[in-house]
């Protein structure tokens, strides 16, 4: 009975240093990235380039994905204001499936961003990848990060590892109470995974 009590004891101990450390991974991120991101258009300094993340342009039924959207009109309102000179469009491509091709056509024919301005990038498969195609293939250092304030934290946090002076201007979030636990939740995962490739040093390709 002794011996079960001890394993039980050791088993929550270790639940609890993995929760500590997941916790301090997240604080991590928000420390290093902290009064990097932008609400306001009037507030965020110019920078030569957006780099705009992707996401699917529409929903499982069909629909218009409203994060992307967002994402669309974030990224034009930054040219139309003179923030930016070039959009880097960035995201997945596979059989079927072409979000950059997506967002490229949504800022040219809905938002009246020139097209020549648009760069597609068709391997952003993830946020780490986009980040360091953006600074090692595109040689773009001084960038404003599109996307969710939520999914921002992260992308500036791998733009800082690869010395990036980068700023993150937040699309409009969702106010659908289901998916905002649901993004919060996977970004809380994903910026422990984020930390751990920091002190690894692992970069997907």
């Amino acid at each position: 009975m002794k011996r079960i009590l001890y394993i039980l004891n050791a088993f929550f101990n270790l639940i609890e240093i993995g929760v500590l450390l997941m916790m301090i991974a997240n604080i991590w991120v928000y420390a290093l990235t902290n009064g990097r991101t932008y609400t306001k258009i009037s507030k965020i300094p110019p920078r030569q380039t957006a780099l705009v993340l992707g996401t699917s342009p529409k929903t499982m039924g069909g629909n218009a994905n409203p994060y992307f959207v967002s994402r669309m009109d974030a990224a034009a309102l930054l040219y139309h204001h003179g923030k930016i000179k070039k959009i880097i469009v960035s995201g997945e491509k596979s059989k079927g499936y072409d979000e950059p091709t997506a967002m490229k056509n949504f800022l040219v024919y809905q938002k009246g961003v020139p097209e020549s301005i648009i760069i597609k990038d068709f391997k952003g498969f993830n946020t780490q990848a986009s980040i360091k195609r953006c600074k090692e293939l595109y040689n773009e250092n001084n960038v404003i990060i599109v996307s969710q304030g939520y999914h921002n934290l992260r992308a500036l946090f791998f733009a800082r590892n690869k010395n990036m002076n980068a700023l993150g201007f937040d699309a409009q979030d969702i106010k659908n109470p289901e998916s905002f636990y649901r993004n919060q939740s996977r970004e809380f995962l994903a910026r422990v995974l984020a930390v751990f490739h920091y002190i690894f040093g692992i970069e997907d390709k």
